[in-house]
């Protein structure tokens, strides 16, 4: 899974900015994101948390999809945004949640 994000930062980063690929490819995608005291699902939940609190909608999509793909179900992300109403302010989740459903009916397809 990390080689495919460091993969995807290259292709989509690397002719722009080639120092955002080396800092997110080594420190993020292969030091921080395979320490074993966190799950993967566990780290996801954490990062669409983060972004979701911070208002970093645009990159909702993706790390949610990725979330679900280490492990988090439709029933965990619902239950995060509920959980963030309170910590983060309806604003924040508001703006995620057209996110979220959009991601929940792809998945369904």
């Amino acid at each position: 899974a990390e080689t495919h994000r460091a993969t995807s930062v290259e292709q989509n980063v690397g002719s722009v900015a080639p120092g955002v690929v080396q800092y997110t490819s080594d420190p993020l995608f292969h030091d921080l994101w395979l320490r074993p005291a966190l799950a993967p699902r566990d780290r996801s939940l954490v990062t669409v948390s983060a972004l979701i609190a911070s208002g970093q909608v645009a990159q909702i999509t993706y790390h949610l999809n990725r979330a679900m793909d280490n492990g988090l179900t439709k029933s965990e992300a619902s239950e995060m945004l509920t959980q963030l109403l309170f910590y983060s302010g309806w604003p924040n989740v508001f703006s995620a949640i057209p996110v979220a459903k959009e991601v929940f009916e792809k998945r369904t397809k």
